[in-house]
């Protein structure tokens, strides 16, 4: 798969999907803060400092951001996904993803996209398949993008994420074969 990719969401609106570089590290962290607050998605309960984001979204990763296309210098990022290895070694064939999307992009056909090209670029580099650890169950809009795209539910860890309001939710863990799939 060649960078950048260029694409259309369902209104039509014209995306840039390109290889995050040091320019989009900033604007990934500020969009991450807001995906933090929401406490819906992902682990972290208070946006991890430079060093520790850097880990989380870049180092051994390969990283893409959505844009308008197009964009002005400082204009606003969409959305994003990383892809790496979810294991080391003998294991390192089945790979893991990370997604965000803003909330004034969602339902627009953004997530479906980036979703769609890392299953793409996944199978390009060679994954045989993709897990997803922890996707909050109460997420059901992720659930039900995930099934759209191939994805099986392989079961759930019980009340393994702690809402912000205190009580605690179950993590679904999901997978897709990538063996056999165009």
């Amino acid at each position: 798969m060649k960078f950048p990719v260029d694409a259309k969401l369902k209104d039509g609106t014209p995306i840039q999907l390109l290889l995050a570089g040091h320019k989009d590290v900033e604007p990934l962290r500020q969009l991450y803060r807001v995906i933090v607050a929401e406490g819906t998605s992902y682990p972290h309960e208070r946006l991890p400092d430079q060093d520790e984001f850097m880990e989380y979204w870049f180092r051994g990763k390969t990283t893409v951001a959505a844009y308008v296309h197009d964009r002005a210098p400082d204009a606003e990022m969409l959305g994003a996904f990383y892809l790496k290895p979810n294991w080391p070694g003998r294991a390192r064939q089945v790979a893991n993803a990370g997604f965000i999307v803003a909330p004034d992009w969602r339902n627009k056909g953004l997530g479906w996209l980036l979703g769609a090209t890392m299953l793409h670029y996944a199978k390009e580099l060679g994954y045989r398949s993709v897990i997803f650890n922890l996707v909050f169950s109460e997420n059901q809009a992720a659930r039900l993008l995930w099934r759209k795209l191939g994805f099986s539910e392989l079961g759930a860890i019980p009340g393994a994420v702690r809402k912000n309001d205190g009580t605690y939710q179950d993590a679904v863990i999901m997978f897709k074969s990538l063996l056999g799939s165009e």
